[in-house]
């Protein structure tokens, strides 16, 4: 299991490092993202749909659990499990293939189905830390096998 940290200092900072995700994104790879309210996670996320070549608006899908685009050099599947009431809902929307499909999937509140998560992924944390700065924030991305390499 390898494990980077990266410290931004700025929005701009967060989508930057967002964009490389999405530039060395390999088809297939899962990746889940936490972090607090306000951490930065949508911010992140717009600057991996950068990276995959997506143009359109990017917003967190909370109310529609996924949110699919395609117009990048590989599909980009935004889910935000936070309102799953039960796990069956998501076999309802056909999860595994987006899971084991040929894009890249980013999942906010994964822990919520943690059972049906790859074992092969990348997990992402974002979180702040007000003594460094109200921007400041500290970006921990941990790689759990070969779906994919996080540089």
């Amino acid at each position: 299991m390898k494990e980077k940290i990266y410290e931004t200092f700025s929005p701009g900072q967060t989508h930057a490092l967002g964009k490389k995700i999405g530039e060395d994104a390999a088809a297939g790879m899962v990746c889940t993202l936490t972090g607090d309210l306000g951490a930065g996670k949508t911010v992140f996320t717009q600057g991996v749909a950068e990276g995959l070549g997506i143009k359109e608006p990017v917003s967190s899908p909370t109310f529609t659990i996924v949110q699919i685009y395609e117009e990048g050099r590989m599909p980009f599947y935004h889910f935000d499990v936070y309102r799953i009431a039960d796990i069956a809902e998501m076999d309802e929307i056909g999860y595994e293939d987006y899971f084991y499909g040929n894009g890249l999937c980013m999942i906010e509140w994964a822990g919520l189905i943690a059972e049906l998560l790859p074992k092969h992924r990348c997990d992402i944390r974002i979180e702040k830390n007000p003594e460094k700065g109200s921007d400041y924030r500290k970006i921990t991305i941990r790689e759990s096998g070969e779906a994919g390499d996080v540089s």
